[in-house]
């Protein structure tokens, strides 16, 4: 783990935004961490395709450069694809990802950058979303309560992932890519991109995403984007049913996404690590055109909560 402070930084960058489809609540914390490394994107609708929206977090390690640069770039690589005006949207994000990690090795400020960054995105688009997916930020749907999964963490101690590092001249040790980095794909990293018989997509640590394409049907109550400062700590399960049963309570989704973190975030930093990094939510509630009333009347219906939930949070006022 990083390093840590002696008390955390609770103060949260909270921020909201909605149309006619769609509610976003998004916040970050920087934590118990010394630097806050995140970075996240919310694109109600995106640059020369106006009815598709853009979410996505980048969770940084060795600086925040990689993921702030992510959070202002990686959107318009994907929309600059000729896939993309052809409604090839995953090869445009797997691209995308591809020509970002391009550009940034040809920037003479980033290129000497030592920081790489995960990078979970999720496209919504004529009724269907498109994630696409490098580390271990992670994405997920509760489908009437039920959990969908978007994304897939990218560990060196995959079989997959540990064929390629293998493969491109690296090693897995102690679950780490040469010994040194707990995630097997990313942007940025560039050292661990430097072998000259392979493809980017062929690299010990890559940006090639993996892409995973859902329709989003009328049960389909809310997305998901955290960084694994949240999926350290909550199953995916839980997380949906915490969720779900404070927008069932009235809870603002912005509201919602502070609350997880503090929910995550560990009491002090003696517990291995869990709760004590930097932590990033995009909280996407899906309205169908009913509103948010509705939505919280779909939450309410058979909330699978478990009683150490119910125990965690008995305390919590939701006025």
């Amino acid at each position: 783990m990083g390093q840590t402070l002696s008390e955390p930084v609770t103060l949260k960058d909270t921020s909201r935004c909605e149309n006619a489809q769609m509610v976003v609540g998004a916040s970050c914390m920087q934590g118990w961490r010394v630097n806050m490394e995140d970075a996240h994107t919310t694109i109600l609708s995106m640059p020369d395709d106006p009815d598709a929206a853009f979410f996505a977090v980048y969770d940084g390690h060795g600086g925040a450069n990689i993921a702030r640069h992510a959070g202002k770039q990686l959107h318009k690589h994907i929309l600059k694809r000729p896939e993309y005006s052809s409604g090839e949207i995953e090869t445009a994000i797997r691209y995308g990802y591809l020509d970002f990690d391009e550009a940034v090795q040809k920037d003479d400020v980033l290129k000497e950058d030592m920081a790489g960054a995960t990078a979970v995105c999720c496209i919504v688009r004529n009724g269907k979303v498109f994630c696409g997916n490098v580390g271990d930020s992670r994405a997920i749907a509760s489908v009437a309560g039920r959990v969908e999964e978007l994304s897939f963490d990218h560990k060196p101690s995959n079989p997959r992932e540990q064929e390629r590092i293998i493969a491109a001249g690296g090693y897995v040790e102690y679950n780490r890519v040469n010994g040194n980095l707990a995630l097997s794909r990313a942007l940025g990293d560039f050292i661990f991109k430097r072998n000259d018989t392979k493809g980017p997509e062929e690299q010990i640590v890559t940006a090639w995403p993996d892409i995973e394409t859902r329709e989003i049907s009328d049960e389909w109550e809310f997305i998901v984007l955290a960084c694994d400062g949240i999926w350290d700590v909550m199953r995916n399960e839980e997380v949906v049913n915490f969720i779900r049963l404070r927008l069932a309570q009235g809870m603002e989704a912005e509201d919602v996404c502070e609350d997880l973190m503090i929910r995550c975030l560990s009491p002090d930093c003696q517990s291995g690590g869990l709760g004590c990094d930097n932590m990033t939510v995009v909280l996407i509630c899906l309205l169908h055109g009913n509103g948010m009333p509705a939505l919280r009347t779909k939450c309410a219906r058979s909330v699978q909560t478990s009683s150490s939930d119910i125990e965690d949070n008995s305390d919590l006022d939701f006025e």
